[in-house]
């Protein structure tokens, strides 16, 4: 592969556990798939697959507690605002030193 061309990485598992599959071809640095052939071990389409499976279904729960939110737009500022200020009172007194 020539320096500086994408690296293609094909998930070309079209049957597993039963179901049927569909092929999807990620691109990432090529730094990255230098550092994925130090573990040919790692069979990294199904890392792939299940990082994907995990967000999908945060997606979904967020999604279905959020069409059953009785919370305002304005009660999710206010409520994030509320977070952003003590995450930055812990970082900042965390670096104190």
């Amino acid at each position: 592969m020539a320096l500086g061309e994408t690296f293609k990485y094909v998930l070309s598992h079209i049957y597993v556990l039963g179901e049927n599959m569909a092929n999807m071809t990620l691109s990432m640095p090529d730094e990255v798939q230098e550092d994925m052939k130090e573990f040919p071990e790692i069979r990294w389409s199904e890392v792939a697959r299940r990082a994907i499976i995990e967000k999908v279904e945060a997606l979904k729960l967020a999604e279905s507690l959020a069409k059953k939110s009785k919370l305002t737009q304005k009660d999710v500022d206010e409520f994030s605002k509320k977070v952003k200020a003590l995450g930055s009172r812990r970082f900042r007194h965390a670096n104190r030193n």
